[in-house]
């Protein structure tokens, strides 16, 4: 069981009156100690109703967001995680920009030995993006490395 110190920075999950925000809010993304940080493990989180808007029609965009990340002493929280993304319901911004946003985000909150994100985007004018973004520390260069390869070798012929 979790000590009340360890769940000091933790405000989001279970509070009842939670707001969510109305345009891109970094600052909600919370963390927690990583209990395990003897061994290397690997963590996924799905968003499949992630929206934003088209910087120059605002028109709105849907997606899934997967990202997947080796922790290293920090962890994002969940349902902070949920209310960050849902403030991408009214930024503009492209999808590759989201996909690299969100995960420059992770990155600066919890410091992941390893982060990947992709978004997978419904088509627009017939046209579906997915775009991919990944980050390693030196120890994780090949991990990177392959799976850039690896979603390379999905989308080409």
């Amino acid at each position: 069981m979790r000590t009340k110190e360890e769940l000091k920075g933790i405000t989001l999950l279970g509070n009842t009156r939670t707001k969510y925000p109305d345009d891109y809010a970094p600052e909600v993304l919370e963390t927690f100690i990583n209990q395990h940080q003897d061994n290397d493990y690997l963590v996924t989180l799905t968003c499949p109703e992630f929206t934003s808007l088209c910087p120059k029609t605002g028109q709105p965009d849907f997606g899934k967001i997967i990202i997947s990340y080796i922790p290293r002493e920090r962890m994002v929280e969940s349902k902070s995680l949920k209310l960050y993304l849902f403030s991408f319901r009214n930024h503009g911004d492209f999808h590759e920009d989201c996909v690299n946003i969100i995960m420059k985000d992770l990155i600066r909150v919890m410091d992941p030995k390893y982060i990947e994100v992709r978004g997978d985007f419904m088509p627009r004018g017939g046209i579906s993006i997915i775009p991919f973004a990944n980050y390693a520390d030196a120890d994780h260069q090949a991990l990177r490395e392959t799976r850039l390869a690896q979603q390379l070798n999905a989308v080409l012929p």
